[in-house]
């Protein structure tokens, strides 16, 4: 029970599995060209679906060609981390994010006037990259304890600032008001990027305050251990 244990912690928190033996990476490929494949036929807007999907190819092209050099864990991967995130963005991007069918539902059930399931993404996005940006600053630059815990909250909401001056440039160069606003998604709320940041930050606060009780509650069982020997 306990080696069983052992080997699934092991398969999750290794980073040193080569590409070749690795067959739970090779199954979330899999498993998300297939949902990509699908998502791909007949998106709502063509153009704006090829917009979308610069992130999740370019995210995916970055992993292939780091993968020798800095292979994340399968964690990261598992996205539990990375995975889940694409598959979020990738089926917003299908239906041009506003008219997911959780948005569909919403507005049909509880009389909403405006998109949620954009909200979610940009929760996902503190909650999970957050724990990929640890991984990567205590490998690289051999940070723990607070600043293992603080940078990568940072790190996330400067992601998601970029990702939001970067929609205003693509909404200034559509042209004319009403088509940056579409693009852009403020569905008539002036705050809605400020609400989209503020997301990414308490969702990457959730995942760090998460982690650091995690390492704190193994840090006192380890010394309440120690007391009793």
């Amino acid at each position: 029970m306990i080696r069983a244990t052992q080997d699934r912690t092991n398969l999750l928190m290794n980073h040193n599995i080569p590409f070749s033996q690795n067959k739970l990476l090779h199954l979330l490929i899999v498993t998300f060209a297939i949902f990509w494949g699908i998502l791909a036929i007949s998106p709502i807007d063509r153009m704006q679906w090829l917009i979308e999907n610069l992130l999740p190819v370019g995210t995916i092209i970055a992993l292939a060609l780091s993968y020798k050099k800095f292979a994340f864990s399968n964690l990261s991967y598992l996205y539990l981390l990375i995975f889940i995130f694409l598959c979020l963005h990738t089926y917003a991007g299908h239906y041009s994010y506003e008219k997911t069918p959780f948005d569909m539902w919403l507005k049909s059930s509880f009389h909403t006037q405006r998109s949620f399931y954009d909200c979610i993404v940009h929760f996902t996005f503190g909650l999970f990259w957050t724990y990929v940006f640890r991984e990567i600053l205590i490998r690289v630059a051999v940070q723990h304890r607070f600043w293992s815990y603080t940078i990568p909250v940072a790190i996330a909401l400067s992601f998601s600032s970029t990702f939001e001056i970067i929609e205003m440039l693509a909404a200034i160069l559509a042209g004319g008001q009403a088509a940056g606003e579409k693009y852009v998604g403020l569905q008539g709320d002036v705050f809605d990027t400020q609400k989209d940041m503020g997301l990414a930050l308490i969702g990457g606060m959730i995942s760090m305050g998460i982690l650091a009780w995690i390492a704190w509650r193994k840090k006192s069982r380890v010394v309440t251990h120690e007391r009793v020997i």
